[in-house]
């Protein structure tokens, strides 16, 4: 048996590792536009401030292909596929067979048309190689203008400011991480940001890139505000790379439709991560699950699938784990809920920065905010991916001690609780 796995990421390596589980000799090709070893992209803006070093980068040790039996053909990009003939083909034109195929492709950033975008210093900030660029050109006092202050362009101010450059963030919506955070735990995140010297342009965004002699210059706003600069890093947002799957047989949304086993429309293909709408157990329906750990479970379900056993993915939820500069916070679920099924519990202290919003629906967590009071938060996720109906204990939800010991006996010692007390002591 042949397996063909596309991509290098959290999802791909879970592939890996779901097939050796059940086949421990198969053959396993995996192809790699980027010519690295896997890597942990969320890591990319601590390695451009330093924080992480190039041998802690890595997902997995240098000797995972070896040890897995993994023909990994790294810098080899896929161009297209040819379902019928079970086949994919390479840029450089050669054709690979395989008898089963995983597409793990991962998310590509969204790099809207705008005028200048292929001027010198411009970029984007997902991969290993934005960040290798930067930190070659990046020196103190750089003007730097960031597209986005979604999770990806604030790690990227925040990575900026470490490294001496002067940063300016522009954002369409109204506030700082609108995917994640409400107006309220939006404005104390920004007002932190701004103490360590990033200034915001909010419900605008950048209309064209100037640039003098081919190198970037400044940036006009829509509002018609011109703000020079050295450099220009967007990031606006990821998107599924879905390319190698559009104009095939795949059932397409935003990513590549799947089932509970991961399998796509075509018998024989799998989709894991990024690139694959998996089912959302909070949303009830099926979204895209851009993070790390539903990747990887998403691509252990694939491989072990794929190898012949029989394993589902019961669904899974965003969660965001993070931090900018002296501010950590976790977010899970529905945060901003539309509706009189919901009900919401609210609890902030803005002197303090700390802010704890619960959303419940039929006695259930299904998201919450945390900021800068994460210790205990692990609970709630615990809660939320097993179920359990809080109602008897939901007074004490925002109490800034809440633990386990505050769940009534009975529930303590009911084994369906096991794996949240357990997430409590991690």
């Amino acid at each position: 048996m042949h397996y063909v796995i596309v991509g290098n990421s959290a999802a791909a390596i879970g592939a890996v590792e779901g097939i050796r589980s059940v086949d421990p000799n198969g053959r396993i090709t995996l192809f790699s536009d980027e010519p690295y070893h896997t890597y942990s992209r969320p890591l990319i803006s601590y390695y451009l401030f330093g924080k992480v070093t190039e041998d802690k980068m890595y997902y997995r040790p240098l000797d995972f292909y070896e040890r897995q039996g993994v023909e990994a053909r790294l810098g080899t990009k896929v161009s297209s596929l040819m379902l019928g003939e079970k086949m994919v083909v390479l840029e450089s034109g050669e054709s690979v067979s395989y008898d089963r195929l995983i597409l793990a492709t991962g998310g590509k950033p969204i790099l809207p048309p705008m005028p200048g975008r292929e001027l010198e210093g411009v970029s984007s900030f997902l991969k290993w190689e934005d960040v290798r660029g930067l930190e070659k050109t990046l020196f103190p006092g750089a003007r730097t203008v960031v597209i986005g202050a979604g999770l990806i362009g604030l790690k990227a101010a925040e990575a900026l400011v470490k490294r001496g450059a002067q940063v300016t963030v522009v954002e369409l919506a109204n506030r700082v991480l609108s995917a994640i955070l409400d107006e309220s735990a939006a404005a104390m995140v920004q007002e932190s940001l701004e103490e360590h010297g990033v200034r915001f342009f909010l419900e605008n965004t950048v209309s064209e890139i100037l640039g003098t002699e081919g190198k970037v210059s400044g940036v006009r706003l829509q509002d018609g505000t011109v703000r020079e600069c050295d450099r220009v890093v967007i990031a606006i947002g990821v998107s599924p790379n879905a390319d190698l799957a559009r104009n095939t047989e795949l059932t397409l949304n935003r990513g590549v439709l799947v089932d509970e086993f991961m399998q796509t429309s075509v018998a024989g293909i799998y989709a894991a991560g990024d690139v694959a709408e998996g089912y959302d157990i909070l949303y009830r329906q099926k979204r895209v699950l851009p993070i790390l750990p539903n990747a990887y479970k998403q691509g252990f379900t694939a491989g072990v699938n794929v190898a012949g056993g029989s394993q589902s993915y019961r669904g899974g939820f965003a969660m965001n784990s993070i931090g900018f500069f002296d501010l950590p916070m976790i977010t899970a679920g529905i945060v901003k809920p539309e509706g009189d099924e919901f009900t919401v519990m609210l609890a902030a202290d803005k002197a303090r920065r700390l802010y704890k919003k619960i959303v419940l629906r039929e006695g259930k967590i299904v998201g919450f905010i945390a900021l800068n009071q994460i210790d205990r938060a692990g609970i709630l996720t615990g809660l939320m991916d097993k179920e359990v109906d809080v109602t008897p204990f939901q007074d004490d939800l925002l109490r800034e001690d809440f633990g386990y010991v505050y769940f009534p006996k009975e529930y303590r010692q009911q084994q369906l609780l096991k794996g949240v007390l357990e997430g409590e002591r991690s």
